[in-house]
């Protein structure tokens, strides 16, 4: 346990010391990015070592070699979709997943699962860069508001998510790549209580996620 927790400290410090470089520091914050890559990579791969009582340093060290090329590959990707998607497409890099989140209201028709003909051409830009990064899942989260039943906006969520889906597998996505989930109502990110708050929690939110490193 000792040399666990010393092994931890050597990460931290290490990761600590990267992120004062300036060589770390840029000004779309896509190093800092990495660096947290980097950092979760070692905890995890020191976690690992310590827990098949292989070298917890060797580990941390593997892990955070892993966990910088998962922060670089995400934050080029991120740059690579701003410079494609639509403005209205919001992409976040939370340094160990891409999320975009896409209103349900320009995907859809009111209470429909067709995707937009307008939205088409994104989602299949979407399914050209998850195609360029193989070694990453797709999660497919469809949201509503609370307007109608719970059961309906539970199924209509699905569908919605179902139909993103077809659409990066007719991109040439893998259909065990991806996953698609309605979450209905469940998870509002504003208010139902107004209009604009409505608006928000009508959304699709496609999540690429690198697949862990062995």
């Amino acid at each position: 346990m000792k040399k666990f927790t010393l092994t931890l400290c050597s990460v931290s410090l290490v990761a600590l010391t990267a992120c004062t470089d300036p060589a770390y520091v840029t000004g779309d914050g896509g190093g800092n990015k990495t660096v947290n890559g980097a950092i979760i990579g070692g905890i995890l791969g020191a976690g690992l070592s310590a827990a098949t009582k292989n070298d917890p340093l060797i580990g941390a060290a593997v892990g955070a070699g892993a966990g910088a090329l998962i922060g670089n590959n995400l934050a080029k990707q991120e740059a690579e979709l701003r410079a494609q998607l639509d403005d209205d497409v919001r992409i976040e890099n939370t340094g160990d997943r891409l999320i975009l989140t896409m209103p349900q209201d320009i995907l859809f028709d009111v209470d429909s699962a067709n995707v937009s003909a307008s939205l088409t051409d994104d989602l299949g830009k979407v399914a050209s860069s998850v195609n360029q990064y193989p070694d990453t899942t797709v999660q497919i989260l469809g949201h509503t508001d609370n307007t109608g039943s719970a059961e309906h906006n539970k199924g209509l969520s699905q569908r919605r998510a179902n139909a993103v889906a077809d659409v990066l597998m007719d991109g040439g996505v893998p259909f065990g790549r991806i996953e698609a989930i309605g979450r209905g109502e469940d998870q509002p990110i504003a208010s139902n209580l107004d209009d604009a708050g409505r608006r928000q929690n009508r959304r699709v939110e496609i999540v690429i996620l690198p697949n862990a490193t062995t």
